[in-house]
């Protein structure tokens, strides 16, 4: 699933490791360096490790910038990697640096392990809930941002929203796809979470059937809510569903993690990340009896994150 797990030949320990990288999709740097640290990082945390021992940088510098352009923002981007590696309490030990058309930034996270420190995402059970510990929409509000400046794009949906609402959107995205899933992955095993996945490229219902599908158990996952940024929903509806959001197909980048948990423990578990970050999880589905499949209901209910806006906060 999300990262690979090798038995070593010492003594019951397992090295736990994940590789990621892909093109920048904000403008600021340093952001930019975050939220690619953490998005290397999230493959671990989705099966509980919460402990990173090493992480390699990749990156790929595009020929087509200048050197002055190189020169200034190839070391913020490397220092926002740093930082949220610092942040997540392990470092950039080295990588690989190269030149090709593109920019791309990515990373290698490891992990040396004893079988109790990571969570097999396989043991989902009927009657367990789903729950999501960001939200979703993070794709649609990066768009929405560009197209600020595209007149064409832009007039199809300032009917819905304000250039504020978008400016903010795109705040609420960037600071969530920066946010290490740290925290979650504790308290994965605090709450006894049967399995887990992190929410990125596929979308959510992606992911949901991916870890559906590698269940030993035959389970479905049922769908009911979708947290979405504020105002994300209406852009996509908007834009004739461009980005299916609504329907789960919708890429996100550094999404929460998908974790199945008891139901009994599921509320406490959402509450308890609440405490420690000041951040929302939701309850989003159930696992009933099934063919190893996820599906979101017909008219799932949406929910508005933040459910109303305060002057001067993000969230």
């Amino acid at each position: 699933m999300d990262s690979s797990i090798t038995p070593l030949r010492h003594g019951g320990l397992s090295l736990v490791q994940t590789t990621d990288y892909f093109y920048p999709l904000v403008d600021d740097p340093y952001m930019m360096g975050k939220i690619t640290c953490a998005n290397v990082l999230s493959d671990l945390y989705a099966m509980g490790v919460t402990d990173c021992d090493n992480m390699l940088m990749l990156l790929s510098c595009s020929n087509k910038m200048t050197d002055k352009e190189r020169d200034v923002i190839i070391p913020i981007i490397m220092r926002g990697f740093k930082d949220a590696a610092e942040e997540g309490g392990t470092q950039v030990t080295g990588g690989q640096t190269v030149v090709n058309p593109w920019m791309t930034i990515g990373g290698v996270a490891s992990s040396v392990c004893q079988s109790n420190e990571y969570i097999m995402p396989d043991n989902a059970v009927v009657g367990d809930v789903l729950v999501l510990t960001k939200p979703l929409g993070t794709q649609v509000a990066v768009n929405a941002y560009q197209w600020l400046d595209q007149p064409e794009r832009w007039n199809r949906v300032k009917l819905v929203v304000s250039e504020d609402d978008v400016r903010k959107a795109y705040q609420r995205a960037m600071f969530s796809m920066a946010r290490l899933n740290r925290t979650a992955a504790r308290l994965m095993h605090k709450y006894n979470a049967h399995g887990a996945t992190d929410v990125t490229g596929f979308g959510l219902l992606g992911h949901a059937n991916n870890l559906a599908k590698i269940q030993k158990n035959e389970v479905g996952f049922v769908i009911h809510n979708l947290p979405v940024i504020a105002k994300m929903a209406a852009i996509s509806k908007a834009c004739g569903n461009l980005f299916g959001l609504l329907q789960g197909t919708s890429a996100e980048t550094s999404g929460g993690l998908l974790v199945a948990l008891p139901r009994e423990q599921a509320a406490a578990f959402c509450k308890d990340i609440e405490k420690q970050e000041g951040y929302q999880s939701w309850i989003i589905g159930i696992v009933e009896k099934g063919n190893r499949t996820a599906r979101i209901i017909d008219k799932p209910r949406v929910i508005e994150v933040p459910a109303k806006d305060r002057e001067g906060e993000l969230w």
